[in-house]
């Protein structure tokens, strides 16, 4: 289940690292916060809420990635450092998100020395799907493949399994947690096939501003549109908006989705070009909200993104 990499870093940079900061401000469980618990590290949102759902009480979560923060170009911060140290077990998603083998997870896992073991990815029994560069050649992971329900169970079975690996005195409270949460997952997973088939066939066009949703449109049956392939320093050139306004045009394409976490002028400026509307509401790709926002767990979002996947389409 586990892909390990390991790194040598050089002495400026581990330092760098340790040194580190910024305006994020990294998350701890603080409930949950007590030494004689199973202390977990989490990647990013959605893993956290994972995590939270399937160890319950007998873990203390903290998570490095905070919401409307960039989960592929992550700068540590030294409490990040400290508890990744500390952690029992740490829960990464893989497919290149935090930055791939030579990315910032791994550099800080090689600086604090943590034990290779103690790490797990999520997406291990997960057929890598690719992004075409510029050249046509496919040269990049898509790493969104958690927006797919379907991949969700998988991420929630594997964080059960590492959960009772590492804390066997415990394994049936993790089976409870995690039953009781793969039941919802599945309810949601027939939930997607039953109501993107209730979408006229010719409107099944997902025209977002990243291509995030690959893993989720293909497990359907939903086309593609997009204006970048993924977040880059040259998100919205004028030769990628002129791209998709030619397949908003091809494709009769009913309404577009913009996502929460992204510049909404690209996305505009296809739409006064093409005529066709974007929806009010936001699409989720990256993370989940805050707590207390419509979109604060993992299961909050994929309801919030089938309810608006199938009531843009069908209705324009």
């Amino acid at each position: 289940m586990k892909k390990i990499f390991k790194y040598l870093l050089a002495p400026s940079a581990a330092l760098m690292l340790l040194i580190g900061c910024g305006s994020n401000e990294a998350t701890t469980d603080e409930a949950s916060n007590s030494d004689d618990k199973l202390q977990v590290v989490s990647s990013f949102t959605i893993i956290q809420d994972l995590a939270r759902e399937i160890g319950g009480d007998d873990v203390s979560i903290h998570n490095l990635v905070p919401t409307g923060t960039d989960p592929h170009e992550y700068e540590p911060l030294p409490l990040d450092m400290k508890k990744a140290t500390d952690a029992d077990i740490l829960f990464y998603n893989g497919l290149n998100l935090e930055g791939g083998e030579d990315g910032w997870f791994f550099k800080m896992i090689n600086s604090v020395n943590q034990d290779m073991d103690n790490l797990y990815s999520l997406t291990e029994r997960v057929e890598p799907m690719y992004l075409s560069g510029e050249d046509g050649k496919k040269d990049q992971i898509n790493p969104h493949a958690f927006i797919n329900p379907a991949v969700g169970i998988k991420m929630a079975e594997d964080m059960r399994d590492a959960f009772i690996e590492k804390d066997p005195e415990n394994k049936g409270n993790y089976e409870e947690r995690a039953t009781a949460y793969l039941e919802r997952l599945k309810e949601v997973e027939k939930e997607y096939r039953e109501r993107i088939n209730d979408i006229p066939e010719e409107k099944r066009i997902l025209v977002t501003s990243e291509r995030a949703f690959q893993y989720m449109a293909d497990e359907y049956g939903l086309k593609e549109g997009f204006i970048w392939a993924i977040d880059t320093e040259e998100n919205g050139s004028p030769e990628q908006i002129k791209s998709l306004i030619a397949f908003v045009k091809d494709n009769n394409v009913p309404v577009l989705f913009i996502e929460s976490n992204v510049d909404t002028r690209p996305m505009e400026t296809v739409s006064k070009e093409t005529g066709v509307p974007f929806s009010e509401k936001p699409i989720y790709s990256d993370e989940i909200g805050k707590p207390g926002e419509e979109v604060d767990t993992y299961m909050k979002y994929l309801n919030y993104n089938i309810n608006l996947i199938h009531d843009e389409l069908k209705e324009h």
